[in-house]
């Protein structure tokens, strides 16, 4: 049997997407509810597969379909394809399975010629109609199949214009626009060195080769790398029988919402235009009316196109974006998808479905990605203030929110304009630990070099901060205080704008919308909590990350990195006096000044939280880390120690690793030092009892090891901290439950876990360091080379963005199976980068995973997503974590 590869809309449904395309299977829908729609067929999907696989032909038995269906088209339609009275006119559009707007192309009018014209013009007696549609078919099939650039042709249409001294095309006569036709044509010739194709045939066989081709066109690729569009083979080719909005004041062209896409209101939202075709609405040559103006003008079509829409919404259970003619009086509907709206409108809407009975529960919390809710988290750009913004470049899309600030290169010189009242965005090649107080008064953050694991990314999104990272175009020179971009050079004082949900870099100040949680959202939330099996934590290193996060329903802390603590100038000097002591009496005296702080700041974190778990990880990043590296801080360091100034510089020197993220961290930290350790879990237990006796509360605090390797490293780290935790004990006379666990970061950790939860009372997996040391990329430099694997298709997603399923993902389940096979209750966790990603969610649902731990900004998005995991997989809430819960926090 012969492989089919066109059907007419009658022939199709809505399930059809993937073969029809969203504008196919819909047009057929439409057709099968006997709504107003103008006759035609599809090109499948796999058709403009094969196109490609037959070096960009029209193979025979393909041209033999499209002729069968012409010819049933021109029954349909009482017109004839090629005639010169009464010609069958045809627009030709794409339509992939999921809805690109915008990114590929479409030909209207296609099917007239010098003589059709004329027939045309007879048949209606409208002679300007006439010619407006072929000088419109001109310009579209120049553009889009022959990439003649469209201003050839509006300089033309501008002059007449002008000559006439009218303002809009509709005031154009027939002969005006006979002489635009004639023009046109020469510029084609002049182009293309052909005069413009007279048959209808073949503009019909070029069209079709220019949509499919559009289908790998810059814009379409765009648009489908930035949705994470990956899995389509192709664009549809919907080929339908013209109707006309351009025949007068009793015709006209629109697009209407079945609801508000900005808010959800439930009403009619959209705009018209009288004697237009579709284009003039998206070009915005013409103001267009608001459709409620319809009701005044129209009243009997207005009231059909809102039946539809009650109809058609009703149909798919959702918002439609819904585009219509009116042909003479007479409605005709052109296409129906679900519309895009912004996060606010999807909530809105979603509630309103359910509760209007239309929608369950859970189908509303599927229909709103998790992605969508940063919108409601953080400042935007307004949209028409971005489109008149100049880029100056494009990062990764580290932190999301809108920015404004003068250009500032050090941390002072941000506090000293935070000072002064200034908004800053703090420049750098890339952040360190000591940029901390310049990134806190920052508006924003943009550093040339690292990823979305980098410092500079992870710091902001904890602290809701937006932030550009690894924005290799720009040039920033941090001595001479320079930026250079492509086409010129920016100084500190500059003022620039930053994108962190698209990676924008722009020139100047923008306009900005603030953010808000309106709307439903709290109801939608409260549904999420009903769903959702895996509790939601977050990663806070202060009480402000803490209370950010409960705000946002975060249900715990899964990761306290206390090194970031570390950094705050009343405990810096005493942190790097006992890093380089010569003695562990000298280090215990240092030590002895952290403990009070430390202390401190898990007192407050414990009165923020309360009863809900919190996980503390104990030191973990390379010792140099701490280390000064400006002249001035290290002469005073040396001051308050027992160097010259010679020996300390070379004692820092030695603390520098070849390879500092495989090298003296972690865990080895604590086995080289343990009084660091015990220090720490001193300081975790006194606080944690102080906090106890002062709330009359019962809480236990987990302590988690970091980067564990070997079990003997474990068993060794926790009878340390647990004698000192004895010691705690037996000094205050008081005791409460804890819990040690490890993080599972470190491949062979993975693979040993069985031996590792005989020792551990829970994981938490720490996915920043496993991808890196499961694929031996470098979290912070791989930014310079991922981008090349994903547009090379070596990569589908970026490791440190998305969880690796197939390989880093086989290292999880494999210690997730081992450590359950030993204690079957055990409680995992997720707290690296991973735990506010979507996706890499879903994989962890499927896993049994008990929690997941994200930055404060990422829980709402985390909570959502957690849900739908939990709907897709048929999760019921109460096994694994509360019983969990129980045994261990």
């Amino acid at each position: 049997m012969t492989e089919k590869y066109v059907y007419d809309f009658n022939e199709g449904k809505k399930e059809m997407k993937e073969l029809l395309g969203g504008k196919g299977a819909n047009l057929a829908e439409m057709t099968n509810l006997l709504l107003p729609v103008p006759p035609g067929f599809t090109l499948t999907t796999e058709s403009c597969n094969r196109f490609f696989n037959e070096n960009k032909k029209i193979w025979s038995s393909l041209e033999e379909e499209i002729n069968i269906h012409l010819k049933a088209l021109e029954q349909a339609t009482g017109k004839r394809f090629s005639d010169l009275e009464n010609p069958l006119l045809v627009s030709v559009r794409s339509g992939a399975a999921q809805s690109m707007p915008g990114m590929m192309d479409t030909i209207l009018n296609l099917g007239l010629n010098d003589h059709s014209v004329i027939g045309l013009a007879k048949n209606t007696a409208d002679d300007r109609f006439a010619y407006d549609s072929y000088r419109r078919f001109i310009q579209m099939f120049s553009d889009v199949v022959m990439e003649i650039p469209k201003t050839r042709f509006e300089s033309i249409l501008e002059n007449k214009k002008a000559e006439k001294g009218v303002e809009l095309d509709k005031e154009l006569s027939g002969e005006d626009l006979k002489s635009v036709v004639e023009a046109y044509k020469k510029v084609y010739l002049e182009e293309v060195k052909e005069d413009f194709p007279q048959d209808p045939m073949v503009q019909l066989e070029l069209a079709i080769k220019a949509v499919f081709t559009s289908w790998n066109n810059p814009r379409a690729i765009f648009y489908r790398n930035m949705h994470e569009i990956s899995t389509l083979i192709g664009t549809a080719v919907n080929i339908q029988a013209m109707v006309f909005g351009n025949k007068g004041e009793t015709s006209g062209t629109g697009v209407t919402f079945t609801r508000n896409p900005v808010n959800g209101n439930n009403k009619l939202f959209g705009e018209f235009l009288l004697n237009a075709q579709g284009e003039d609405v998206v070009a915005g040559i013409r103001t267009p009316n608001d459709i409620a103006v319809l009701n005044d003008l129209m009243p009997e079509i207005y009231n059909l196109l809102e039946t539809a829409a009650n109809t058609l919404e009703d149909h798919y259970k959702d918002m439609q974006d819904i585009e219509f003619t009116i042909e003479k009086d007479k409605l005709f509907l052109l296409q129906t998808r679900s519309g895009k709206r912004t996060a606010q409108a999807a909530i809105n809407i979603a509630v309103d479905l359910y509760n209007e009975g239309k929608i369950t529960k859970e189908e509303a919390l599927l229909r709103i990605k998790p992605q969508q809710l940063e919108q409601l988290l953080h400042p935007n750009f307004d949209e028409k203030a971005v489109d008149q913004a100049t880029i100056l470049a494009k990062g990764l899309a580290a932190s999301p929110g809108a920015a404004s600030g003068i250009i500032c290169f050090t941390p002072e010189s941000v506090e000293i304009a935070f000072e002064k009242g200034i908004k800053s965005i703090l420049v750098r090649q890339e952040t360190s630990p000591e940029d901390i107080s310049g990134m806190v008064k920052a508006e924003g953050i943009l550093t040339a070099r690292g990823g979305m694991t980098s410092h500079a990314a992870v710091v902001a999104r904890g602290m809701g901060k937006c932030c550009v990272a690894g924005c290799s175009e720009l040039k920033v020179n941090e001595v001479e205080k320079t930026v250079n971009y492509n086409g010129g050079i920016l100084y500190e004082g500059d003022l620039i704008s930053l994108d962190g949900a698209s990676g924008m870099v722009y020139l100047g100040e923008i306009e900005k919308s603030k953010a808000t949680l309106g709307g439903k959202y709290d109801q939608l939330m409260e549904w999420v909590d009903e769903v959702k099996a895996m509790a939601v934590r977050t990663n806070a290193d202060t009480p402000e990350d803490a209370k950010q996060a409960l705000e946002f329903g975060a249900e715990g802390i899964g990761l306290v990195r206390t090194e970031h603590m570390f950094f705050k100038e009343d405990r810096i000097s005493s942190v790097r006096r006992m890093i380089l002591a010569d003695s562990v009496e000298e280090r215990m005296r240092a030590l002895n000044e952290i403990l009070p702080i430390q202390k401190n700041d898990f007192y407050q974190i414990y009165q923020v939280m309360g009863e809900l778990p919190v996980t503390i990880r104990l030191l973990d990043p390379p010792l140099h880390e701490f280390m000064p590296v400006k002249e001035e801080d290290i002469s005073r360091l040396a001051a308050t120690m027992s160097f010259s100034l010679a020996e300390l510089k070379e004692r820092i020197e030695d603390l520098h690793e070849v390879n500092p993220m495989l090298g003296h961290r972690g865990v080895r930290l604590g086995v080289t030092y343990p009084e660091i350790s015990r220090m720490q879990v001193r300081a975790i237990m006194e606080a944690a009892l102080e906090f106890k006796a002062d709330r009359n509360c019962e809480i236990q605090p987990e302590i988690m090891i970091p980067l564990i390797s070997d079990v003997k490293e474990l068993t060794y780290i926790k009878a340390e901290i647990e004698d000192e935790i004895k010691k705690v004990f037996t000094e205050k006379g008081e005791t409460l439950s804890y819990h040690v666990g490890t993080m599972i970061e470190v491949p062979r950790a993975a693979l040993t876990a069985d031996k590792i939860a005989e020792e551990a009372d829970f994981f938490s997996f720490g996915t920043n360091d496993l991808t890196q040391m499961g694929f031996g990329f470098s979290r912070d430099d791989s930014g310079k080379f991922i981008s090349e694997y994903m547009d090379k298709g070596i990569l589908e997603n970026g490791p440190f963005d998305t969880i690796d399923q197939e390989g880093i993902g086989q290292l999880v389940e494999i210690a997730i199976e081992k450590g359950r096979r030993i204690k079957p209750n055990l409680k995992v966790g997720i707290c690296g980068e991973h735990g506010g990603d979507p996706a890499s969610i879903e994989f962890f649902q499927k896993l049994g995973f008990s929690y997941i731990s994200c930055s404060p900004y990422r829980v709402p998005i985390a909570r959502l997503a957690a849900a739908q995991a939990a709907i897709k997989y048929h999760v019921i809430k109460e096994p694994i974590y509360d019983k969990l819960v129980t045994n261990f926090s």
